[in-house]
């Protein structure tokens, strides 16, 4: 039996992937490469490149792979984009979950692991954010997850497809070996950002607002390593495979940072200076977002490794000196 995942190629899906095959997983992988990069895929998993919104070819892998669960990578993320250009989002990200649906309910795959965003939960009401919290997104991105979130829902009222929503926050790190790590163009997260000023690439990082209610006047957020992500979505497909109902989980560190702490463990991880400059606060950014993760941790015996920002960063260190530019780095 097959793990089929959807934009395995990307910076989630591919450290994903590879903890799959590492742990004894059968492996398929769609992506449409927009966004991913055929490198990063584990090579002892099968890579289909084709668009998770063609059904006829979605048809053709599921006709070839036996597939028993399906992890859902799939979708455009960047929160400004989504703003310029919402249809965009809608099509890729909620109307190819339709698509995907309905192609698992024709081969009778009844589980699924969603890669959602704590972007559906708009500006929180409380700190730490909860499951239970109000989901009324602020931005185009996080309102095409919340449609894809309420769709799965109604599909396992209706055809008994059971999913599990995975709702994270900042994702940060690289697999420790520097094998495989974040390589997006253009770079839009904070830590990769930093880490180009620290290589030399930018001159300096601007940091957006220090007026906020927060200890040092910066945005706090939470930041979780990608293997611990990795790892999640594994407990959830098993979750699934032993027969429980649908649900949700936001994954966190449960611990916020600012963004001037990230910036001296950040100094602290690559030992470089990393010039910085206070810049206008950006419209829309809460002061605050952090995660409680007790009840993935409670249901899923989720348990994060990397708990100490300057490591997380340490390993984003490590991508970023063997890879210099990205996988195209020879």
């Amino acid at each position: 039996m097959t793990v089929l995942v959807l934009g395995g190629a990307g910076y989630i899906g591919s450290h994903t992937v590879d903890q799959l095959v590492n742990g004894g997983y059968d492996v398929a992988v769609v992506d449409n490469l927009v966004t991913g990069h055929t490198e990063a895929v584990n090579p002892a998993a099968r890579l289909y490149v084709g668009d998770v919104r063609d059904k006829e070819f979605m048809r053709t892998v599921f006709t070839k792979e036996n597939v028993e669960g399906v992890v859902h990578f799939a979708a455009f993320s960047v929160v400004p984009e989504s703003m310029q250009d919402p249809l965009k989002y809608f099509d890729n990200n909620t109307a190819g979950m339709i698509h995907l649906l309905e192609v698992m309910n024709e081969f009778g795959v009844k589980n699924i692991v969603f890669s959602s965003t704590a972007a559906t939960y708009g500006e929180p009401k409380q700190i730490p954010i909860k499951e239970t919290d109000p989901q009324i997104p602020t931005n185009p991105y996080g309102e095409s997850k919340l449609a894809m979130e309420k769709i799965m829902h109604w599909s396992d009222l209706a055809y008994g497809i059971k999913f599990v929503a995975l709702r994270y926050f900042n994702v940060a790190g690289a697999k420790p070996d520097g094998s495989i790590g974040e390589d997006h163009n253009p770079e839009t997260h904070l830590i990769p950002i930093i880490l180009q000023v620290a290589e030399g690439k930018r001159d300096k990082l601007q940091i957006f607002g220090d007026d906020y209610p927060t200890p040092d006047g910066t945005n706090v957020r939470d930041y979780v390593h990608v293997l611990d992500l990795a790892d999640a979505h594994i407990l959830a497909l098993k979750y699934l495979a032993a027969g429980n109902e649908s649900n949700a989980f936001n994954l966190g560190s449960a611990t916020g940072f600012s963004n001037l702490q990230i910036l001296d463990a950040a100094r602290q991880a690559t030992g470089k200076e990393i010039p910085a400059e206070m810049a206008p606060r950006r419209p829309g950014d809460p002061s605050t977002l952090i995660a409680s993760s007790d009840k993935a941790r409670e249901i899923l015996g989720w348990k994060p490794n990397y708990d100490d920002v300057e490591k997380i960063i340490g390993t984003a260190w490590t991508w970023h000196e063997t890879h210099p530019d990205g996988y195209s780095s020879k």
